[in-house]
C-alpha cells in the first residue's frame, strides 16, 4: 500500500471528504478558495461511482426540483462564488434564456447538468475510488483512509491511504425496500425495480401488460404520471397503491417551508431525543407529500382520458399496505393487500412493479467500524451529533468527523433539503476554520420556534487549541 499524493508541502490534507454527492460537491466548492483565510484549505474527495450522477434514474422529462434554483451548491453561503448555478447558465450563454422562461424551479435533469459542470472544474475530486476503512492514528493526530482505485470496469487497481486532520461524510442514501417487498426483488422472471433505477428500465416496464407502482411520494407520482401518458387511452392497466392515507400534496406553504431554515434546524436539534423521535414521523407531509403541479398533471391526464366517455384502466387506491408478496407461475407477481382503515384484504396480480418505497440514510458504522470505540450515541445507539454537524468524539479524537445528511435524528426534516446544503456547508467550513469565513445569517424564519429567546449561533473550534489551518505536525 502506498499512500496518496499529498499536497505540494508534503502535509496532510486539512480535510478529506468520503462521497461526492451535492452535499459533499458543496462544501469542496466552498472549500475552495475560502475568503479571508491566509492559507488555502488542503483538500480531496472521493467516490466510487466512476462519474457523477444525480439519481439518474428519476431525471424523467419535465420532473422538477422541488426546491428554487437559488437552492444550488453555494447560493445560500456565498451568492459571489464561480460555482452558482446562474455562473452555470453564463458559462453557457443561456442566461437570457433562462431569464425569459421565468423559471424559479429548474428541471432534475438541469440540477445534474449543472452540478456535472461543477465537477469537471473544481480540483481535489477523486472518482472511481472505494474508501475501505477510516482509523484514528493518535500517535499523529491524523485520521488514515484506506481506499482502493478502480479501474474503468470497477475492478481493484491500486490500493492507498491518505492523512488528514478532518473528514466529511457525504455517503448518501440508498434505495429502501421494506421487508414485505423484499421477496418481489428475488423474482428474475419478472419485472421489479425500485424506482431509483425506473429510467433504465422503462422499456421493458412499458411491455408489461398490468404495472403496480407502489409509494405515495414525489416518485412514485411522477412514475405513475410517466407510464399513465406512455399508455394508450382505455388500456392503461395501471395500479398505484400508497400506505398513506391520501395522496396528499406536499406542505409548500410559505411558513410551512420555514421548517427547511437554519433556525428551524438549532431549535429541533435543542430538543429532548425523545421529542424529536416522536417529532419527525408526524413531518412526513413537509418531505414525503407530491408536489402540486404534479397531483394537478395526473388528474389533467386521467380527465382527458373521460372526455369521449368511460374511466381509465387506473386504479388509485391509498391506505393500503402490502402484507406479503410472491410470484404466481414465474410470470406474474401476486401482492396481498390490506386496507388499514377498512380492515378488509385482497390480492392483486400483476405483471411489473414499481417500488417508489424511497431511501434510507447509509449506515455510518459501515465504514466507520474502526472508530466506533470513540463515538458517543444516544439511547437509540445512533451516532450523537452536535450543532456543527460534528460526532460527538472521544476527546482524545482531536480531529472532526462531520456528516451530511445522516443527522435527521439531530437536525429534523431539513438533513436531505438542497435547499440547507450551503448554509450547512459553511457552517462546517467555519467551525473547522475556526474563523467566519462565511458569515451567516442569525435570523432566517419570521416563526420563532420556541418560547425561549432566539441565540446568535457562532461555531468554536472542536479544539481550541488547534488552529487546523496553521499547517505542521
Amino acid at each position: 500500500m502506498t499512500d496518496l499524493p499529498t499536497p505540494e508541502n508534503g502535509r496532510p490534507h486539512d480535510l478529506v471528504g468520503i462521497g461526492i454527492g451535492p452535499f459533499n460537491l458543496s462544501l469542496a466548492a466552498l472549500a475552495h478558495g475560502i475568503p479571508g483565510t491566509p492559507h488555502p484549505l488542503t483538500t480531496a474527495f472521493y467516490e466510487q461511482r466512476p462519474a457523477f450522477h444525480w439519481h439518474p434514474g428519476l431525471l424523467i422529462d419535465g420532473a422538477s426540483l422541488q426546491v428554487p434554483f437559488l437552492a444550488d451548491l453555494v447560493t445560500l453561503a456565498d451568492p459571489a462564488s464561480p460555482w452558482t448555478f446562474l455562473n452555470y447558465l453564463r458559462s453557457r450563454d443561456r442566461l437570457f434564456p433562462f431569464y425569459f422562461a421565468e423559471r424559479f424551479h429548474i428541471q432534475r435533469a438541469e440540477y445534474d447538468a449543472y452540478c456535472r459542470w461543477v465537477t469537471d472544474q473544481l480540483p481535489g475530486l477523486h472518482f472511481s475510488h472505494q474508501i475501505d476503512a477510516v482509523r484514528w492514528n493518535n500517535e499523529r493526530g491524523l485520521f488514515e483512509i484506506d481506499f482502493t482505485q478502480l479501474d474503468n470496469d470497477g475492478e481493484a487497481e491500486a490500493l492507498g491511504r491518505a492523512h488528514t486532520r478532518h473528514i466529511a461524510l457525504g455517503i448518501g442514501t440508498e434505495p429502501y425496500v421494506p421487508e414485505p417487498l423484499r421477496p418481489l426483488t428475488e423474482a428474475e422472471s419478472v419485472p421489479v425495480i425500485h424506482s431509483a433505477d425506473y429510467l433504465r428500465h422503462r422499456d421493458g416496464l412499458l411491455d408489461a401488460e398490468h404495472i403496480t407502482v407502489i409509494g405515495s411520494g414525489q416518485s412514485g407520482a411522477e412514475i405513475f404520471l410517466d407510464l399513465l401518458r406512455a399508455r394508450p387511452t382505455g388500456h392503461e392497466k395501471l395500479h398505484w397503491l400508497a400506505r398513506t392515507q391520501a395522496f396528499a400534496p406536499m406542505e409548500y406553504s410559505k411558513l410551512g417551508l420555514e421548517h427547511f431554515t437554519p433556525d428551524y434546524s438549532r431549535y429541533f436539534h435543542a430538543l429532548p431525543e425523545s421529542v424529536r423521535d416522536e417529532l419527525v414521523p408526524h413531518q412526513w407531509q413537509l418531505h414525503k407529500g407530491i408536489d402540486a403541479d404534479t397531483i394537478a398533471a395526473i388528474h389533467d391526464e386521467l380527465y382527458r382520458r373521460t372526455l369521449h366517455g368511460g374511466w381509465p384502466d387506473t386504479t388509485l387506491t391509498p391506505g393500503v399496505s402490502v402484507r406479503t408478496a410472491g410470484r404466481v407461475a414465474n410470470t406474474r407477481i401476486e401482492l396481498h393487500l390490506e386496507h388499514t382503515q377498512q380492515n378488509t384484504r385482497s390480492r392483486l396480480t400483476t405483471d411489473a412493479v414499481v417500488l417508489a418505497t424511497g431511501y434510507r440514510e447509509r449506515p455510518l458504522d459501515r465504514i466507520l467500524s474502526p472508530l466506533d470505540p470513540y463515538m458517543r450515541r444516544d439511547a437509540s445507539a445512533r451516532p450523537r451529533i452536535d450543532d456543527s454537524f460534528r460526532l460527538v468524539l472521544d476527546p482524545t479524537v482531536t480531529g472532526n468527523v462531520y456528516v451530511q445528511n445522516a443527522e435527521r435524528h439531530t437536525h429534523g426534516v431539513g438533513a436531505p433539503d438542497l435547499g440547507l446544503a450551503a448554509w450547512r456547508s459553511a457552517t462546517i467550513l467555519n467551525n473547522l476554520t475556526g474563523t467566519n469565513a462565511y458569515p451567516l445569517p442569525e435570523r432566517t424564519a419570521f416563526t420563532t420556534f420556541g418560547l425561549t429567546p432566539r441565540a446568535s449561533h457562532i461555531p468554536t473550534p472542536h479544539n481550541p487549541d488547534l488552529i487546523p489551518l496553521a499547517h505542521g505536525n
